[in-house]
């Protein structure tokens, strides 16, 4: 496990949850290098409680997108399992979710309300 490559995948945007999910659970099983991960899809799937297809998707989303590789292969029960790199520059190259440093020290964006107003929405029980 590498508290690094954790590190650096959970500061980064995915873009679903999904996905978040399964980068953070192939970190989990990486080298500091973003290297030797080698659990099966069916595992991922288990462990993260989504479908197959979502699962295999994604893998090859990932794969499409270079921020995984494959290296090699590994002998199991069923056949084989794929040894994944987590490409590390490419996982860096993606949009941070890091909060952007406000000049007013306020943590609400007044522009973002359609009224216009500066008072803060909240949600009233009816």
């Amino acid at each position: 496990m590498s508290w690094r490559v954790a590190n650096e995948c959970a500061e980064r945007r995915f873009g679903s949850a999904a996905r978040k999910q399964i980068i953070m659970f192939l970190a989990d099983k990486a080298s500091d290098g973003g290297s030797g991960i080698w659990c099966s899809k069916g595992r991922i799937q288990r462990h993260m409680e989504l479908g197959e297809s979502t699962v295999k998707r994604t893998i090859s989303d990932f794969l499409k997108e270079d921020i995984l590789i494959e290296t090699g292969r590994r002998k199991c029960k069923n056949g084989y399992t794929v040894i994944y790199q987590i490409v590390l520059p490419q996982i860096a190259a993606l949009e941070s979710i890091a909060e952007p440093e406000a000049e007013t020290g306020s943590t609400v964006a007044y522009s973002s309300f359609p009224c216009g107003c500066r008072s803060s929405h909240r949600r009233i029980a009816r």
